[in-house]
């Protein structure tokens, strides 16, 4: 556009020497022959010399005075047609003035002194000296670019600067800060983008509201569950005492599903404390590999029974800053979903390293620990949990660790439990700043890789 102006703007811009930019010389031309001539007869020659060179300095006009004889009366060098010039406008009846386009553009008019005398005075229109307005089109042509990149640069500003905030404040609200707000950013804006964050933060005031009100119907389901549950164990105590040996299997049965019900309780309460940022405890550095030896052996002593193994394959030293109880809850629910679905006969293979920085991608951390984006960490540690069981399906990867999610060929209780272990798991992983992804062995199996960074978002402040 800016390029298209300047060629328009080049194209109608008439020519100095047209006759449309001479118009406006009619007045000064006048002037400065009625003065020449008045300057002549008081001071000579000298005196219109000196009026004549300044006429040229101050208006890019060089002027020549004529008597009626046709005679020059400054005595300096003129152009050729000058005298025939003045010559035609004496001998016209009305002293008509007279202007010449070829060669040197010149002007040529009548003028009576105060003496009463006739004289003419040519006028040659010279081309604009350095120190006048000189013209080009290049510099003109740049000015232009360059104010027009500043606007535009402000123009684009003015419009993107609210986008990247909502994109900003939209990645927030994924990763779980259901506080963020934009229009405190928008300032006074009253345009459509302020609009769109007027409706991105109803949007997330409604989320934020539905998000807490089931967080809190699951907190207080849980909490009046456990009254009942206290009762169903106490009265089956008293069941077992009273009843006799034929009623054993049954009452036996009553107590297994209880203890379910217990954990899944437990379970649950976990879940809600996680997810509503209650579960945030003072963190402290412990031994990263030490914990994680333990769960295994743990895990080990129990998939022995049910001809399975937990296998170290590597563990590195590794400290890090973090709350251990929950770190430890995390990876041994992985671990046992691990040795639950391997087959018989095989081993679950756990390993511990340590991963640069760029190979690490952690997450930002959860509500609750809200400092995002401001890992410190030069390092990260990998666990990494192998088992040899019929794996996931892929769609169902990201899945897995959504509360009650349980894959279609494990449904029922028995083989696929409640869905809320690995959910934990990655609550408790994210609250530290990591994250826990799965993925298909291309052998068979599923491989859970949980990333922890080495020192937690607020650790160190």
């Amino acid at each position: 556009m800016i390029a298209g102006t300047f060629a328009v703007g080049e194209w109608l811009r008439p020519h100095p020497e047209h006759a449309p930019m001479r118009r406006p010389l009619e007045p000064l031309l006048n002037e400065a022959a009625k003065n020449a001539a008045d300057i002549y007869e008081r001071n000579g020659r000298p005196g219109l010399i000196d009026y004549l060179e300044r006429l040229r300095r101050e208006s890019d006009v060089r002027g020549f005075l004529f008597n009626d004889r046709i005679e020059e009366l400054s005595g300096r060098r003129m152009p050729s047609q000058a005298p025939s010039m003045a010559r035609r406008v004496l001998e016209h009846s009305h002293h008509l003035p007279e202007s010449s386009s070829e060669g040197p553009p010149l002007n040529a008019r009548a003028v009576t002194a105060q003496s009463g005398k006739q004289y003419v005075m040519v006028s040659e229109i010279l081309p604009p000296t350095p120190h006048g307005h000189n013209y080009h089109p290049i510099l003109h042509l740049l000015g232009m670019g360059l104010i027009g990149a500043l606007f535009c640069y402000w123009l684009a500003r003015h419009l993107t600067t609210p986008v990247t905030k909502l994109r900003a404040a939209t990645r927030e609200l994924a990763g779980g800060n259901l506080s963020v707000r934009v229009s405190p950013a928008m300032g006074s804006r009253r345009d459509e983008l302020a609009a769109l964050g007027a409706d991105f933060d109803l949007m997330a005031e409604k989320i934020q509201t539905l998000i807490e009100s089931q967080r809190r119907l699951l907190g207080d389901i849980s909490h009046e569950l456990r009254s009942p549950l206290t009762r169903l164990n106490v009265a089956l105590e008293l069941a077992r005492q009273r009843s006799g040996a034929e009623a054993a299997s049954a009452l036996g049965r009553i107590q297994h599903e209880a203890e379910n019900l217990n954990e899944m309780i437990g379970q649950l309460l976990t879940l809600t404390r996680l997810e509503s940022g209650a579960e945030v405890l003072p963190k402290a550095d412990f031994d990263l590999s030490k914990m994680v030896r333990e769960v295994a052996d743990d895990a080990d002593f129990e998939a022995r029974g049910r001809n399975r193994s937990v296998t170290l394959k590597t563990v590195e030293f590794v400290t890090i800053e973090g709350t251990e109880h929950l770190l430890r809850r995390a990876v041994e629910n992985v671990v046992r979903n691990a040795v639950h679905y391997t087959d018989d006969g095989t081993a679950v293979m756990v390993e511990l390293v340590m991963e640069s920085e760029e190979a690490c991608g952690t997450a930002p951390v959860m509500a609750g620990d809200r400092k995002q984006g401001e890992n410190s960490a030069t390092n990260c540690a990998v666990i990494t949990v192998r088992d040899h069981g019929p794996g996931v399906p892929e769609n169902a990867l990201n899945e897995i660790f959504r509360p009650f999610y349980r894959v279609d060929d494990a449904r029922d209780r028995e083989a696929g439990g409640v869905g809320l272990g690995l959910a934990i798991a990655e609550r408790a992983v994210r609250l530290h700043g990591g994250k826990v992804e799965a993925a298909n062995e291309i052998t068979g199996g599923l491989v859970v890789r949980i990333t922890l960074p080495k020192q937690t978002a607020d650790s160190k402040q």
